[in-house]
Formats: structure tokens, sequence, C-alpha cells
């Protein structure tokens, strides 16, 4: 009897261990199949990837930052025009702009004709017009030969804030056409005498707040240049038809809209005879919010740079100046 009592208990003590260990077992054989994920099934589901290393997918742990935008240097000259060259500038897309150019002659008679004022005189109109973002396009009138000119000018780098780009370099290109009628005392030929052609690179940077400093390199090219009768009586031409000028312009602010303007133009090029006299010019410069005003002296005398780089014969060293100004009003669209 003591025996099967013996044996009914060693049985019941073996299912209660036997039960607690099932019980024990279950949950930790459980958890191990729920968190262990097959490389299989890792591998067909980049998200999985994602989830179990986010290192993998650094745009899944973090968005990327957007690209800066440029931030670029404003108002370097106030207006497209420094007295006789232009500048870096480009307009705002959009923008309409009307120019008046006019120059006085030079002062030399003193009072007797005002000190060039009731002179002769050279004037021009023009109008430009800015299609695209950076590209500038415009047409003008002259009173020098009755000149009418195109003209395209674009900016190919613009300085920014952060230097990373620390200039600005623009192009400017112009075509004169002599639209006079033919006579004996007009040297014109075939019509391609009447074209004129001027090319130039500017480049520019703003210092600080208040000085701006350019320099650019101008090619000019006269289709028709004037001759002269050597001792052998041969026509032979006394200026180049080709010829290359160096400019140097800056501006410094005295107020938030007011500036001195300088500028100084230097011809590279000897010609067999009538060599241009360089150019020196200074003035003040006036800016509201669709106005630029510049008045000043110079020894340029001519409207468009197609005269003024081939033909200037007022020497700044015998005191040959004149006054001009030149006067803009702008329009955005």
């Amino acid at each position: 009897m003591r025996k099967e009592q013996a044996f009914y208990s060693w049985m019941a003590q073996r299912m209660v261990v036997s039960a607690l260990f099932a019980i024990a077992s279950v949950p930790i054989f459980a958890l191990g199949q729920q968190t262990k994920t097959p490389d299989s099934a890792i591998a067909a589901n980049p998200v999985a990837i994602a989830a179990v290393d986010p290192t993998a997918n650094p745009a899944a742990a973090q968005q990327e930052k957007p690209a800066r935008k440029k931030a670029y240097v404003r108002n370097t000259f106030y207006g497209d025009r420094i007295i006789d060259n232009q500048t870096v500038m480009v307009a705002l897309k959009g923008t309409l702009q009307f120019d008046l150019i006019h120059r006085f002659g030079t002062w030399n008679n003193g009072s007797s004709d005002l000190f060039g004022i009731f002179a002769g005189a050279n004037i021009r109109f023009g109008m430009s017009y800015v299609p695209l973002t950076n590209l500038q396009v415009g047409i003008g009138i002259n009173e020098y030969n009755m000149q009418m000119d195109g003209s395209a000018k674009y900016a190919i780098l613009r300085q920014t804030k952060d230097d990373h780009i620390p200039i600005s370099v623009t192009y400017y290109g112009l075509i004169a056409m002599d639209t006079r009628k033919k006579s004996p005392s007009i040297p014109i030929v075939t019509n391609s005498d009447r074209f004129n052609y001027f090319n130039q690179l500017l480049v520019a940077r703003k210092i600080n707040n208040a000085l701006s400093l350019q320099v650019g390199i101008g090619l000019t090219h006269i289709n028709n240049v004037p001759g002269y009768l050597d001792s052998a009586d041969k026509v032979k031409p006394s200026l180049k038809n080709t010829s290359l000028t160096f400019c140097g312009s800056g501006k410094y602010n005295i107020t938030p809209h007011t500036a001195i303007i300088v500028n100084y133009d230097q011809h590279l090029t000897q010609h067999p005879m009538n060599n241009p006299h360089p150019n020196l010019s200074a003035g003040l410069e006036m800016q509201t919010s669709g106005h630029t005003f510049q008045v000043f002296f110079g020894t340029y005398s001519y409207t468009l740079p197609t005269d003024n780089t081939v033909l200037n014969q007022n020497d700044y060293t015998k005191g040959q100046f004149l006054i001009g100004f030149n006067l803009s009003r702008l329009w955005n669209f």
C-alpha cells in the first residue's frame, strides 16, 4: 500500500514539474520566433533593411536638407551705364528702359558759348528690354551720322554674397549703321561701309557697400576708315579697321542714393595717323526708384563706343573737356 502511494506521489511530482517546464518554455520560444527575421525576408524588403539598420538608408533616417539658393550681391552699380561705358549690371526680367544721352561741346571757348553748353552737341535716344533673365537687348538713334544701333548684353557671372563667385562678368555687343544718303561728300560706296561693330567684356567687383570697381577690354571694328594719299599718290588708311581699348571705372557712394563716378579709357592700338586720345571723366550719379541720372565732365564727345574708341581727338592734358549727362527711366512689367 505504501509502495503504491509513493509511486503515485512520484508520478504527480513529475507531472507538476513537466507542466511548469512547458508553461515556462512556451513564451520564450514564441518570443524568439517573433524577434528573429529571416535574412531572405530582409533582403526582399528594403523597408525591413531600414528597420533593422537605419544607417543603410540615410533618407529614411533623416530627410536631406534642401540646397541653398545662391544669394547674389545687389547694386554693384546703380544702372547699366557709367558715363561712357556699360556696367556689368542687367536689370530684372521684364524691365523696359528709356535712355537719353547728351554731350555738349568742349568748354575751351569759355563764356562765349557758355562753356560748350550752346556749342554743337551729340544726342542719343535709346530703348532696351530684358526678355530673359540676365539678357538685355536694345536699340537707339544717334545724331552723329544719323546712326541707328542695336545692342545685346548678357550677364555671364554674378558675384555672390558668400564670395563663392567673387566677381561679376558681363558681355556687351553693339552694331551701328550710318543711315545717311549717299553723296559725294559722304564716303559710302557699298552698304557694308555703313556698319561698325563693338564687343566688350566687363569684369567688376563690389568691394563693400560704398565702393565698386570695374575693368574691361573692348574690340572695335570699323568697316570703312578714312584714308590719305602717300608720296606715291596711293590711298592709304589713316586708321586701322580693328582696334582694342581698355577701360576702368569706379563708383563710391557718398549717400545711399548718390555716388561719385569715374571712368578712364585707354586705346591700345597704334594707328598710322590720328591716334585717338584717352578719355578721362568724373561726375555724380543720383538714383531714385525708377530713375538714374548722371552728370559729369570728360573728353569723349560721341554717344557710341564705335566712334569714341576710334575718333576721339579731345586731349585732357590740354583741358579739352566737355559736360555731359545720362538719364535713364525704368519700368518693370
